[in-house]
């Protein structure tokens, strides 16, 4: 999955973010494409506590090992090798 992130309490105020097949994550700067859409989410994360409210999955609050202040509107696009076709 791909998650294309705007707000503050990342390092940049527009990332994007992918999740690759062996777990490992990349950050980049700005939107990479293709966007295939998944779904929208609102993070909020307060101190080591996360509320999370995503279109697909609802509602969830969660905790973190460490402290931070985020406030994140993101999308969640398929990647293009995972079997999704572009367009449909």
């Amino acid at each position: 999955m791909k998650y294309i992130e705007v707000g503050i309490g990342n390092t940049w105020i527009v990332r994007t973010e992918t999740e690759l097949e062996d777990g490992s994550e990349v950050e980049q700067k700005g939107i990479i494409k293709p966007i295939i859409f998944y779904s929208f989410y609102l993070r909020l994360w307060i101190g080591k506590t996360v509320f999370i409210w995503d279109s697909k999955q609802g509602f969830k609050k969660m905790s973190k090992p460490r402290k931070a202040f985020k406030l994140i509107l993101g999308l969640t696009s398929y990647l293009p090798d995972d079997g999704v076709k572009l367009g449909g």
